[in-house]
């Protein structure tokens, strides 16, 4: 015998169900004992699946231009050619420190005037001069490689 599941619309998010606006199914007695009398959730109607889909709709026309504005992104960076950044240098063209995310943050924000989010760069470890090849996420889909010439100052 199956179960019998109510469904509901979350207007709040409820960890380990789901975000708000999401449409779930859940027990008759959850639903009815929890989740509506505290106000997560709200019963299924015509009325409101037109708002979720809506709500999805939008939701999916925001994450499109996210993609765009990051494929932008990444055609300037790719146009941009090589950035340098300077280091100070000891014996052997060892450099003092290191070369961090937020450097090369601040140095393509410099040059081309694009803010990359520091969190999003992958920067392999540079101790020396020299050419490195640095890889930049820009939207989940979208990654960018750029070349940074690490230079004596």
């Amino acid at each position: 015998m199956a179960k019998k599941r109510t469904q509901l619309v979350l207007s709040k998010d409820v960890s380990k169900l789901g975000n708000s606006g999401d449409l779930v199914e859940v027990s008759p007695g959850y639903a009815r004992n929890f989740l509506m009398p505290q106000g997560l959730a709200v019963r299924v109607t015509p009325g409101i699946l037109k708002q979720v889909e809506r709500r999805r709709e939008i939701e999916r026309v925001r994450l499109l231009e996210l993609k765009k504005v990051a494929e932008t992104q990444k055609a300037t960076l790719e146009k941009s050619g090589q950035f340098s950044i300077e280091k100070q240098v000891g014996e052997n063209d060892a450099i003092f420190g290191t070369v961090t995310n937020q450097e090369v943050s601040d140095v393509i924000k410099a040059v081309t005037g694009l803010e990359i989010d520091r969190r999003g760069i992958t920067v392999p470890e540079i101790h020396s001069l020299g050419t490195y090849r640095i890889e930049l996420k820009l939207h989940p889909e979208i990654s960018a490689t750029i070349e940074i010439q690490v230079v004596s100052n």
